[in-house]
């Protein structure tokens, strides 16, 4: 029996398919998770994708090693436990289950949505957070096809999702435009999938608009940004914002909860500290 397993393994190992490699995701590293790599004009080393039969409402599976071993995967089949996270995670989770995108709060309706998505969501959540009319905060995944997205599935680069942030604003105090700002702070436009170490559809820039009124807004201050450019191509994208799957725990207020230097960043509003996402 343990010969056959051993030459079935070498079966699966030696096969030329387009398996989906999971491997533990890392910031600030470009990890190449599929079995080929291509080469560009640059010399840049970047992901060849294919069709490994994805659909709007099932989890992506491990074809041919999940058929031969039946195992779980891992984390890469985890589901992400939306009640178990902070105000606003839950009713978020909940809206994306139905399909549907929330424009206010549904506990304070007096609080409006907004969603952005500036590479690594980390950093950028603190950035909102330090907001003065910013009251709740969500990092997750949006724009993607996959229903139920985890961490491991989004950094795979399948299922079309990009990490984001979910803003809970009070506009008496805090108005779109001024979140605005603060995005185009902290984002390079300029810059094609990805953001600073991070590269990948995963951590693509987008303002996703809720409203008609957000759309109007938006639409304005990329004409405003392209002057700036003049003829250079802005990649961020300018979309309607589609279901926001909040992501894991453990990735919500990461810096604020001491990140991966156990050394916890300010939230004070207003405050300029310079924001560190790894280190």
């Amino acid at each position: 029996m343990k010969i056959l397993q051993t030459r079935i393994l070498s079966l699966v190992l030696s096969t030329s398919v387009s398996a989906l490699v999971v491997t533990k995701p890392q910031r600030g590293i470009h990890m190449l998770t599929q079995s080929r790599l291509v080469q560009n004009q640059f010399g840049i080393l970047h992901r060849k994708r294919w069709s490994i039969g994805k659909s709007p409402t099932t989890p992506l599976h491990m074809n041919i090693f999940e058929s031969f071993f039946g195992g779980g995967g891992g984390s890469y089949f985890t589901k992400v436990d939306y009640d178990t996270l902070n105000h606003p995670g839950p009713e978020l989770g909940q809206a994306a289950i139905e399909g549907k995108v929330l424009t206010y709060s549904i506990v304070d309706t007096n609080l409006e949505v907004a969603t952005f998505a500036g590479g690594c969501f980390w950093g950028l959540e603190l950035a909102y957070q330090r907001v003065s009319g910013v009251r709740y905060t969500t990092a997750g995944y949006t724009q993607g096809t996959e229903n139920d997205p985890n961490y491991d599935q989004v950094c795979s680069g399948n299922t079309g999702h990009t990490e984001s942030v979910c803003v809970y604003f009070d506009p008496n105090e805090c108005s779109y435009e001024d979140l605005l700002d603060v995005f185009f702070t902290r984002v390079d436009p300029l810059t094609k999938d990805g953001q600073g170490n991070d590269y990948g559809r995963q951590y693509r820039t987008g303002v996703y608009y809720h409203t008609s009124k957000q759309e109007q807004i938006a639409r304005d201050r990329f004409q405003e940004e392209q002057k700036k450019y003049k003829k250079q191509i802005i990649h961020t994208e300018r979309k309607k914002a589609m279901p926001f799957w909040p992501a894991e725990k453990n990735h919500q207020q990461f810096l604020q909860n001491g990140g991966r230097t156990n050394s916890p960043q300010s939230t004070d509003k207003g405050c300029t500290d310079t924001i560190r996402c790894y280190g």
